[in-house]
């Protein structure tokens, strides 16, 4: 007698209704047609459910990362909605109480789903609001710089080159294209470095999503170098992935700087490089541009005023306490480890406890997310280097 597939629960129903009546266990599975694993399955579950464990479970895993099942979800916001002034504490402790069969989720994933819906009530701060990832406009210098590697070939000894491009936004101006042996960030660092040197700093620096400016794994999507931009002042702008017109002026004038440098490539790369700089010197100062009233990009391009002068001091006067991020991305409280990222190793965050053992993590002027000290698990606020537009500047 195999299961009936218009209703599961009444056969489930009679199969424990035969078990309780005295019926054998492999005779019973042999005349519903099912194994004895599955019949036992379903006899425990009646033990320790009642009725309730004969019904159909969902197969879905029970928690995504940062994400709760809707239902519990709802069950906190009605609990907040009821009771106003309790925190996440309280209200995880009514979840526990009223549904023991459910896994309790930890005071941080509650104090996040509750600052999700705007029902934390956060303390005033004098400092300017975060800056998101931003797709700006701008016609002034040094507002916004676009940086990318153009892809890669191989030079006539057969080594790969890398090129590594930054240009100016608003007036086109070629700072730099570096042939690189590899994309790996120890050597975009020294880029970025020399070029933040000889032209100061930008507002902001847009980018794709790939390696080493973005880290797919690392929290945010953050990188080490744009950890370091970050630091620096600098604004981080991602392009959506899959959409290279978004960074359209930086892609044409790839195309310009193949057709020059690389058919045919270079011998070597000290051959290569100086291509690069002939082409660099022929763009700024010799081809009249288009968008640009047929002027020369350093007939309007300036260095930026604000100078490079190695890492700021940051502090955290509204914060509880600093931490130095461990070089394994963890942060220590009270001995307790909290997984934070290795992008920022070496750099000191602000921790703040918003309700009892409840504490957020701040990263400059961003709020990073909660943890709490029984978790000891971050559970990150929603992205702070999310899309926001940056209004059109004019000169």
């Amino acid at each position: 007698m195999p299961w009936m597939e218009c209703n599961q629960v009444d056969e489930r129903l009679k199969f424990i209704a035969r078990i309780l009546d005295g019926d054998k266990m492999l005779p019973l599975c042999e005349e519903f047609g099912i194994s004895r694993k599955t019949g036992y399955k379903i006899y425990n579950r009646y033990k320790n459910f009642g009725l309730d464990g004969l019904s159909d479970r969902s197969r879905k895993p029970y928690r995504y990362a940062n994400q709760l099942p809707f239902q519990v979800e709802k069950l906190i916001l009605k609990l907040k909605k009821d009771k106003p002034t309790w925190g996440a504490p309280k209200i995880r402790e009514v979840l526990i109480r009223k549904f023991p069969d459910i896994h309790p989720p930890s005071r941080s994933t509650v104090h996040a789903i509750l600052d999700r819906h705007g029902l934390v009530i956060k303390q005033k701060r004098s400092r300017h609001k975060a800056q998101g990832t931003a797709l700006s406009d701008t016609n002034i210098p040094n507002k916004l710089w676009c940086a990318d590697y153009k892809g890669e070939f191989r030079l006539g000894n057969h080594q790969y080159c890398y090129p590594l491009t930054i240009t100016d936004f608003s007036t086109r101006y070629l700072l730099a294209c570096d042939g690189l042996t590899t994309t790996k960030e120890e050597y975009a660092f020294i880029v970025f470095q020399r070029v933040f040197e000889e032209f100061g700093l930008p507002e902001a620096i847009r980018t794709d999503n790939g390696v080493p400016f973005s880290s797919p794994m690392a929290l945010f999507g953050l990188s080490k170098l744009s950890v370091w931009w970050l630091r620096l002042g600098i604004a981080i702008e991602r392009i959506k992935p899959g959409n290279p017109q978004q960074n359209g002026r930086h892609e044409r004038m790839h195309l310009t700087l193949k057709k020059a440098t690389t058919k045919p490539a270079g011998d070597n790369f000290l051959q290569q490089q100086e291509k690069f700089d002939n082409f660099i010197t022929e763009y700024n100062t010799e081809r009249p541009h288009e968008a640009l009233n047929m002027k020369y990009p350093a007939e309007i391009y300036i260095p930026s005023t604000k100078k490079y002068n190695g890492l700021p001091e940051v502090d955290y006067p509204f914060h509880d306490r600093v931490i130095t991020v461990t070089y394994c991305g963890r942060i220590c409280l009270k001995g307790k480890k909290i997984n934070l990222s290795t992008v920022f190793a070496g750099q000191n965050v602000g921790i703040k406890e918003t309700e009892d053992r409840i504490w957020l993590v701040s990263f400059m002027d961003y709020d990073l997310g909660y943890f709490d000290e029984e978790s000891c698990r971050l559970e990150p606020l929603k992205n702070p280097f999310g899309p926001k537009v940056l209004p059109m500047s004019s000169v």
